[in-house]
C-alpha cells in the first residue's frame, strides 16, 4: 500500500460496487517522501489507528460520508467502544483506484473525465493555519514556483506566521513525486465540476475547524494538516484514508512540533537531507534511485520519545489509556526540546 500502512483487499471494488480492504497500520514511517526510514516507531501503528477509527466516529455525527467501516479485534469488525486492547487494523469501504499513465514527463488524468463515481480523486488537500518554518510553502515561494497572492497574502509570510484565514491548498495523489498545483489544474486533472470543487474546499473547512477544536481540549495547536477524498457510487464526496492524526497533521505545544515533524527537525540538518534536495532538483521523477546517501537510524532516546508522543496523543483526545504508563505529553515535549536541543 505505502510506506507506512499496508492495505489487505478483501473484496475488490468496480465502477458498480465498493469493495472492502483493511488497513494495517505498520510502525513504519517516512520522511520527505524517501518511503520507509531504517526505524520502526513502536505502538505508532495502533495509535493511529484508535485516533482515526475515534475521528471518522466523531465526523459520522456530522452527517459526513466516509469510508470507515470499523476497527478489527480479533476476527470480528467493531466500534471503537467495543475494543478491548489496541489494535491496528481498520476494515475500510474499498473504492477504485485510477492511476494516470506517465507518457513522458507528463501524466494523462483524461480518464477521470465523464466517470460516474466510486473512484478516488487523485488529490491531496492541504489546510494551512498557521506557516511553521518547516512548512512546503517557503521553499515554493523562495524557488519562484508561487507568490503570495496565489495563497490570498499580501505580503512574503514570515516563519511560524498565524494566518488570518486557513489557505487551502493541493497537491497530486497518485503521482510518483507529490506536485503541489492551483486549484483550476487540480480541478481540471480530477474532472471535479464547479459545483464538486465548492463542496470540497467546504468540507475540508470543516474538517480543519473540527480538528482544529478536538485538539485545543488537550492544549495543542493545529497547525496544517491534509484530507485525502473520494467519489461514493452516487458521486458524492466521502472522506477516504485517515485524518486529524500526527502523520498527516502539524501540531505543537507552546511552539513545540507534537507529530511527525518532530523526526523531520531531526533528519532536516543532516547529510542526507542535502543529498536528497540535490537529488530532486536534478530528477523529480528518479531522485530516489540517484540520491547519494540513505538516512541514518534515529537516536534510541528521540525514537522512544516519538513513540510516546503517538501513544500519549491518543489517550489523551479518546480519554482512554490504550497505551500504559505514558508520561504526559507536557513531560514527554520537555525531554523532547532537551533531545533535540531546541
Amino acid at each position: 500500500m505505502g510506506s507506512v500502512k499496508d492495505l489487505k483487499v478483501l473484496k475488490e471494488a468496480t465502477s458498480e460496487n465498493n469493495g472492502v480492504g483493511r488497513f494495517i497500520y505498520s510502525d513504519r514511517y517516512s520522511v520527505f517522501d524517501w518511503g520507509e526510514m531504517p526505524d520502526q516507531i513502536p505502538n505508532k501503528g495502533a495509535a493511529i489507528a484508535i485516533l482515526g477509527a475515534y475521528f471518522f466516529e466523531k465526523i459520522e455525527t456530522m452527517n459526513i460520508r466516509t469510508h470507515y467501516l470499523g476497527l478489527v479485534e480479533g476476527v470480528n469488525v467493531k466500534k471503537l467502544s467495543e475494543i478491548k486492547n489496541p489494535t491496528n487494523t481498520m476494515e475500510i469501504k474499498l473504492l477504485r483506484v485510477i492511476k494516470p499513465e506517465l507518457k513522458g514527463n507528463l501524466y494523462d488524468y483524461s480518464h477521470y473525465k465523464n466517470n460516474d463515481g466510486g473512484f478516488l480523486i487523485p488529490l491531496e488537500v492541504i489546510y494551512r493555519n498557521f506557516l511553521p518554518p518547516g512548512s512546503s510553502v517557503f521553499k515554493r515561494l523562495k524557488n519562484h514556483e508561487i507568490k503570495p497572492q496565489d495563497l490570498g497574502l499580501d505580503r512574503m509570510p514570515e516563519p511560524n506566521q498565524k494566518l488570518e484565514k486557513p489557505i487551502y491548498d493541493v497537491s497530486t495523489k497518485l503521482e510518483i513525486t507529490d506536485r503541489y498545483m492551483n486549484w483550476d489544474e487540480a480541478q481540471k486533472i480530477s474532472g471535479l465540476s464547479n459545483t464538486e470543487l465548492s463542496v470540497l474546499k467546504e468540507l475540508t473547512a470543516k474538517i480543519n475547524n473540527f480538528i482544529t477544536n478536538e485538539f485545543a481540549q488537550i492544549g495543542l495547536v493545529n497547525e496544517d494538516g491534509k484530507i485525502e477524498l473520494g467519489f461514493d457510487l452516487e458521486r458524492r464526496l466521502m472522506l477516504v484514508d485517515v485524518f486529524g492524526t500526527l502523520d498527516e497533521c502539524r501540531f505543537t505545544y507552546d511552539g513545540l512540533p507534537v507529530s511527525k515533524e518532530i523526526a523531520r527537525i531531526h533528519y532536516r540538518n543532516t547529510e542526507w537531507n542535502k543529498a536528497v534536495e540535490e537529488a530532486k532538483k536534478k530528477d523529480r521523477q528518479h531522485w530516489k534511485e540517484i540520491c547519494k546517501l540513505k538516512p541514518e537510524p534515529l537516536s534510541p532516546k528521540l525514537k522512544q520519545l516519538i513513540s510516546q508522543i503517538y501513544c500519549g496523543v491518543t489517550n489523551e483526545i479518546t480519554k482512554t489509556e490504550w497505551f500504559k504508563n505514558i508520561p504526559h505529553l507536557k513531560d514527554i515535549l520537555k525531554e523532547i526540546k532537551s533531545e533535540l536541543k531546541l
